[in-house]
């Protein structure tokens, strides 16, 4: 079995900074992509950025340039640093792998999600 959990969000004034962590653990072979997503009451969960297992990175155009996602592999663990936070960028975060792991079936590709970590921002 495999999970996901989040950490790291909070309350932030405008401008300000916080930075998220995502940790999976359980019975890993390996992680392909790793991202973060965010949704809002009533809103779709969009993509924020994503990191290959090799460290290619994509962002919306709405976090360029002030966010920066990366990854550690030897800890299984994607970041978000979140700079010049603005009050729209406050969500939900979620965190997602696609973690390779080993069902009595065989080697399997599971798409894994967090619970989500709240991040507010005032203006």
């Amino acid at each position: 079995q495999v999970r996901v959990v989040e950490s790291g969000g909070g309350f932030v004034q405008a401008g300000g900074s916080l930075r998220l962590s995502c940790a999976a653990s359980g019975s890993i072979i390996s992680i392909k992509a790793m991202g973060w997503y965010r949704q809002g009451p009533g809103k779709q969960r969009e993509l924020v950025a994503d990191i290959s297992s090799d460290g290619n990175t994509n962002y919306a155009d709405s976090v360029k340039g002030r966010f920066t996602i990366s990854r550690d592999n030897a800890k299984n663990t994607v970041y978000l640093q979140m700079n010049s936070l603005k009050p729209e960028d406050a969500d939900t975060y979620y965190c997602n792998a696609k973690i390779i792991t080993t069902w009595a079936t065989g080697v399997v590709t599971l798409d894994n999600w967090g619970r989500g970590t709240q991040v507010t921002v005032s203006s």
